[in-house]
């Protein structure tokens, strides 16, 4: 038997972990099994670009929880893409990336793929393993949810997103330090979330948490009020803009400084409103999907709120490498353990699918199937503990 790997899509603090539960759970079941990982993703499936693990990987599986990133590398390919795979040499003029792919896990001898990766990833494996029905290829796919974004419909949690949100925590627990560096300052901590806000949501309240176990001296400029959040910005709450400055014009006189969690998707629209306006063309990825490094929308709400605010010093930070390069924390691995194990049980037994907490079952682990697998999924600003920080940080 020949068990395959493949990572894909952006690193989240859950990749190497996933891989050696893998590992460890077909190491249980299956210790003849051979196993091997495709370099870099669907690059590697389809440029035939692999590796067998040898006994040495599987028989120190373990080391793989202590590091963050892919073992075996990621990249962003869309199969169906047809157009972006021949441009970037994937595939010849004419060819299915799809059958390219097919014919070379058939070449392989593998019977079974588990694809690690976000929702771009399994709506792929999805594509994948129903072209592998359809042609007759006697192989099982396996996906496990991966996105810090948490944003993976019917999922309830993704894994690496909790590690994620406690790195960003941490990342602005330091980064708060700054206050005391200049009067009348504003920190902005911009935090991964195309279209999701539960990262910065959650990083918020991580954060949030910290601080209230912390000591201050508030006799002097060590003062609670200036290490806390006034406000958060997620894609799926609007706000208006005038009343916000309003506010925070008192915030910034009162304590001296303001700090700002910001999704980067948050005002995304009105960003691009005003890029295409003017004529430039949006920066996109080969999946269509803007590319936010290049927009910066960090440093387009800093360019509104300095002025408004009358900040004599303006700092945007963005903890998304920091955050998702992590290793996953003790949270995640309870949890990418039991999905990986969940995962290699279903395998062995023929079934395709996608190992996750299903919505649709109040978050019981189940084998959801690749139909029901797409992106998107918002966070619920109304969830109770959300709703609640903001009435502290004044902000409703």
């Amino acid at each position: 038997m020949k068990i395959a790997f493949l990572t894909a899509g952006g690193i989240a603090p859950c990749l190497s972990a996933s891989l050696g539960s893998l590992i460890h759970r077909y190491n249980d079941l299956e210790p003849n099994a051979t196993l091997m990982g495709y370099l870099n993703g669907y690059q590697g499936l389809l440029l035939g670009r692999s590796i067998i693990f040898p006994d040495s990987v599987k028989e120190n599986y373990e080391i793989l929880y202590e590091f963050g990133g892919s073992p075996i590398g990621n990249s962003r390919v869309k199969l169906t893409n047809i157009e972006d795979c021949v441009n970037r040499g994937y595939i010849k003029e004419g060819e299915n990336a799809l059958q390219v792919a097919a014919e070379q896990l058939k070449k392989d001898g593998v019977n079974i793929l588990h694809t690690i990766g976000g929702d771009d990833t399994n709506t792929m494996a999805a594509q994948l393993s129903d072209y592998l029905n359809k042609n007759g290829y006697d192989l099982t796919v396996l996906g496990l949810p991966k996105t810090v974004d948490n944003d993976v419909f019917p999922v309830t949690q993704t894994l690496g997103a909790w590690t994620a949100a406690d790195q960003g925590a941490i990342f602005f627990e330091n980064l708060a330090n700054e206050n005391t560096t200049s009067t009348r300052q504003l920190i902005i901590h911009e935090v991964m979330g195309r279209n999701c806000g539960w990262l910065t949501a959650q990083t918020a309240k991580y954060y949030r948490e910290r601080i209230s176990q912390r000591r201050f001296l508030p006799e002097i400029l060590i003062d609670k009020k200036r290490w806390d959040i006034d406000a958060i910005y997620i894609p799926e709450t609007d706000f208006d803009f005038k009343s916000e400055v309003d506010r925070l014009k008192h915030v910034m006189d009162k304590k001296d400084g303001v700090n700002i969690f910001l999704s980067e998707g948050a005002g995304l629209d009105t960003i691009v409103r005003e890029i295409e306006n003017s004529g430039e063309e949006v920066p996109r990825d080969a999946f269509g999907h803007i590319r936010l490094d290049e927009i910066n929308p960090g440093q387009w709400f800093a360019k509104q709120f300095s002025q408004e605010l009358n900040a004599e010093k303006t700092l945007v930070q963005k903890s998304g490498y920091f955050a998702r390069s992590a290793k996953a924390n003790d949270q995640d691995l309870d949890l990418i353990r039991k999905s990986a194990s969940f995962a290699v049980d279903r395998a062995l037994n023929n079934e395709s699918g996608l190992s996750g907490l299903d919505d649709n079952l109040d978050g019981e682990l189940n084998l959801i199937e690749f139909k029901r697998i797409k992106g998107g999924k918002p966070f619920d600003k109304n969830t109770d503990w959300f709703q609640s920080m903001l009435e502290e940080i004044n902000q409703k």
